[in-house]
């Protein structure tokens, strides 16, 4: 008898999508094929996908500093329950990730209470204030492989360069808040119709046009790996798609929201619709949605950002930036982009794993390999009311959604999903 037997699935294997059950036994993927014995649990996974458990390379898990809004152990559940193995820890905690010890905190911490595997990721500058090179060699030797000043981009070009210089040499990657801080500072929302009727300070698209634009200069001037967080701008996607056929080390996410809603949303002025960079025009969005598709876009990142209600629940100029996105960025993927199985587990598993470097992740299924995996039902329609996180800011709340993930295994263990 085996651990686990999942029956009837539509199985992502490296020779492409076989219908195939599974057998799972000590955490690993024994079998492939028709499995004839029993599992001592079983799931028939009739109709759905089987693949690689998905991979969030932009989670805040708000630890240390804001366990209030959300800790490891909160924000993994909600990982685990939307089908995620592995997720990268944003830095811009109190006190931000600047320092090899912090790192160390953090990846304990995942390793102590979390349901998921958590990835570090380091600041560019000390405190993310854009002034000083963080202690990027001290983060290195803690695990970092992805450094970002999150939450804000840095703006000093010449610090850039030579920040990227240093991380091109030990192989990391540079990772961009790309919105540009003087160009969105009086901006509440996108500037377009939306804004003008509302009387409300814009944030023009053009924000984040010029610093991933200038970014991707400086990627090519110092061979350094640089990624883009949350694409939200049609003109954003040719400039990544432009250096991806120049043979540039450069890669882009697009987040679950930025994909869903635009700046039509933000006129009824619910603070959830609220965030950075804002939604924006529905041809943006479809630009988005393109990308993904293409494959211009590598990845979907959740941006999952928690905020308490009391942070939330104030008018719209004054609330934080920022939106749920981990037990539905896979459903809204599903339903806005419409992927096929090989092209859905590539864009939420395969290459943000490569992006993170993360070993154990984003392989497809075959013999020999752990099971860490996600059963995603992408016919299944479901409303959300609450959510495993400890902060409720999420448009999705009361949306019907198509897809769902049945169970979630992270080296054979039930971590997630309707299945647990």
């Amino acid at each position: 008898m085996h651990d686990l037997v999942i029956r009837n699935g539509s199985v992502l294997t490296p020779d492409g999508v076989v219908d195939a059950d599974l057998a799972v036994d000590d955490g690993i993927v024994t079998a492939v094929g028709t499995v004839s014995a029993d599992g001592h649990t079983e799931i028939d996974a009739d109709g759905s996908w089987v693949g690689p458990g998905f991979v969030d390379i932009h989670t805040h898990l708000r630890e240390p500093g804001q366990e209030w809004k959300e800790d490891v152990a909160s924000g993994s559940g909600a990982a685990a329950a939307g089908g995620y193995t592995a997720i990268v820890a944003m830095p811009n905690t109190e006190p931000a990730i600047d320092s090899g010890h912090l790192a160390e905190y953090v990846r304990a911490r995942g390793a102590s209470v979390s349901l998921v595997d958590v990835a570090p990721a380091g600041c560019l500058t000390m405190d993310r204030a854009g002034e000083h090179m963080a202690h990027i060699d001290e983060l290195w030797d803690a695990g970092v492989r992805m450094f970002t000043d999150d939450g804000d981009a840095l703006a000093d070009a010449s610090l850039l360069r030579l920040v990227m210089d240093y991380i091109a040499q030990l192989g990391g990657v540079v990772s961009q808040h790309a919105v540009d801080p003087d160009l969105s500072a009086a901006g509440f929302m996108h500037e377009g119709h939306v804004s003008s009727r509302l009387g409300m300070y814009g944030i023009p698209g053009v924000a984040d046009d010029v610093v991933i634009a200038r970014d991707i200069a400086l990627a090519r001037l110092t061979g350094a790996r640089y990624h883009v967080q949350h694409l939200s701008t049609a003109q954003g996607v040719e400039l990544v798609a432009a250096a991806k056929a120049e043979g540039l080390a450069v890669t882009a996410e697009a987040t679950p929201h930025h994909l869903m809603f635009t700046e039509s949303d933000v006129a009824t002025t619910d603070p959830d619709y609220k965030m950075m960079p804002p939604l924006r025009s529905e041809s943006d969005r479809q630009a988005l949605v393109d990308g993904i598709r293409s494959g211009a876009i590598d990845a979907v990142a959740t941006d999952h950002a928690p905020h308490a209600a009391i942070e939330k629940e104030v008018p719209f100029e004054v609330a934080p930036n920022g939106v749920l996105g981990l037990e539905w960025a896979a459903a809204v993927a599903n339903m806005t982009v419409g992927l096929d199985q090989a092209a859905f587990f590539d864009r939420m598993s395969i290459r943000p794993a490569s992006i993170a470097m993360l070993e154990g992740h984003g392989h497809a299924v075959a013999t020999g390999n752990d099971a860490t995996l996600v059963v995603f039902d992408p016919t299944s329609e479901w409303t959300p009311t609450s959510s495993l996180s400890r902060s409720r800011n999420a448009p999705y709340l009361g949306t019907t959604l198509k897809g769902r993930v049945r169970a979630t295994l992270l080296r054979g263990a039930t971590t997630g999903g309707t299945e647990r």
